[in-house]
């Protein structure tokens, strides 16, 4: 380390990708801090993936129910604690927690508990403290945060950041948005014995998912009690000695009494201090950077959400990795940030990777095959419930390469994982069908699926 800087690395943000950078590079030697301003985590373990995972798990034994009395169980006074659930939670995320900060601690990062903000590109300082340190290079992993648009009343809301720790459960909700985040919240809440309506701006849910995958869920999210409610949005929210009267722009007034809106994330820059230290932002408000995480500064770099490129965990990690790898170890590397296999823990969940329907009729050279099935899996077939699942292929019709899977239903976070080693890897449609079926499974429909139809190149 260069003895005119007091760390050879500072990052700022404890998140999944600024701890794994954080870490790796200080067990290679270097002198490494990171700063935090909440808890070591960051949004997926604090306030993400990890507690709302927890959520969805919870929310969805009332479905479990459902099938456990259709295959002849009895149950009777099943009762949901939430406080009881809420405070374990707690007390798991804190455990969690104290694991990343151990983990930290044996690599020889030091932890420095505050908000960090640049001075200039080689100074940080700790909001409140007086503190200063400097660093020869700086990494940025602050994450995003949820974004309410304004309207009269929208100081009235909760977003999910709040939803982690409600003291009670309501008796009626309104999740505004059409999102993971939404869809996600809306069926944790429904599972839970609250009278859910989702309200969402667009025509279908998940904007950007394929078109048979936002219908699919919408039956399916209907059939388990959630009122959809497209192409619809606040105009004002008031307060009433009851509840929250929500006046929707289709002049539809109802009341609740919570809204939660999930209505997106946007990078946590804001008095960041990036223009003192040359850090420009792209046109959506997101850290400009290159292949290589570089910012515009040449000695400082980002990786995560902040960066607005795929805001999913994993994908953080890998360009935490690839950062350290760069930077630290003089081995160049960059993330493939295509074909990434992700799941909604909606319920049901969805999981899909590769092109959607729409994607692959611009992106192919000629035609596109769809290979489709909706049917009933045999859990359900057994005591007659019509909840229904979804798989569908989209193959260029050209290489016959498979290049879309897209599952709605039970498990399907499982299988993407797999099925996103096909899709990464371009296997055809034909090996796909070479692979032999695991019977009796839902997922063995992903190599028997036969009967296509042929859409053509969109101009």
């Amino acid at each position: 380390m260069s003895s005119s800087y007091d760390y050879d690395l500072f990052v700022i943000g404890a998140g999944s990708g600024g701890v794994r950078a954080a870490r790796l590079t200080a067990m290679g030697g270097k002198k490494v801090a990171v700063a935090e301003e909440y808890r070591v985590g960051g949004t997926c373990v604090i306030r993400g993936c990890v507690p709302k995972k927890f959520m969805v798990m919870a929310s969805d034994i009332t479905h479990q129910i459902e099938v456990a009395e259709g295959f002849g169980w009895t149950i009777e006074n099943a009762s949901f604690d939430w406080p009881k659930f809420r405070d374990t939670k707690e007390n798991e995320i804190a455990r969690l927690s104290g694991l990343y900060n151990a983990n930290l601690s044996k690599a020889g990062v030091e932890v420095i508990n505050g908000r960090a903000v640049l001075k200039d590109k080689h100074t940080i300082e700790i909001v409140g403290t007086g503190q200063t340190f400097t660093a020869e290079k700086i990494l940025i992993a602050v994450g995003g945060r949820p974004y309410v648009p304004e309207f009269p009343g929208s100081d009235l809301v909760i977003t999910s950041e709040e939803a982690f720790h409600l003291p009670e459960l309501p008796k009626r909700i309104v999740v505004v948005g059409g999102g993971y985040i939404a869809v996600e919240f809306a069926g944790i809440f429904a599972g839970m014995g609250v009278e859910t309506t989702l309200v969402y701006r667009g025509p279908g849910i998940l904007r950007g998912f394929d078109d048979d995958v936002s219908s699919h869920l919408t039956r399916e999210i209907e059939r388990r009690g959630i009122k959809v409610m497209l192409s619809a949005e606040h105009t004002s929210i008031e307060k009433t000695e009851t509840g929250l009267m929500n006046t929707l722009s289709n002049g539809i007034a109802f009341e609740t009494d919570v809204v939660m809106f999930a209505t997106g994330r946007v990078p946590y820059v804001k008095g960041l201090g990036l223009e003192t230290a040359g850090v420009e932002l792209n046109d959506k408000g997101a850290i400009k950077v290159d292949e290589y995480s570089k910012t515009t500064a040449d000695n400082i770099w980002a990786v995560g959400d902040v960066t607005d490129r795929v805001n999913l965990t994993p994908v953080a990690i890998r360009e935490a990795v690839a950062f350290h790898e760069t930077v630290f170890k003089d081995n160049p590397q960059t993330v493939d940030h295509t074909n990434i296999a992700t799941a909604v823990f909606s319920q049901p969940p969805v999981g899909t990777v590769g092109l959607t329907e729409a994607e692959a009729r611009k992106a192919c050279p000629g035609a596109v095959d769809i290979y489709t099935a909706t049917f009933r899996p045999m859990k359900y077939a057994f005591y007659g419930a019509e909840h229904r699942m979804l798989m569908k292929l989209v193959v260029d019709a050209t290489s016959q390469k498979v290049v879309g899977c897209h599952i709605v239903g039970d498990d399907a976070p499982e299988m993407i994982q797999l099925a996103g080693i096909a899709v990464k890897a371009g296997l055809t449609k034909q090996q796909w069908d070479e692979t032999c079926a695991v019977h009796p499974t839902a997922a063995e429909e992903l190599v028997l699926l036969k009967e296509k139809r042929v859409v053509e190149r969109l101009p």
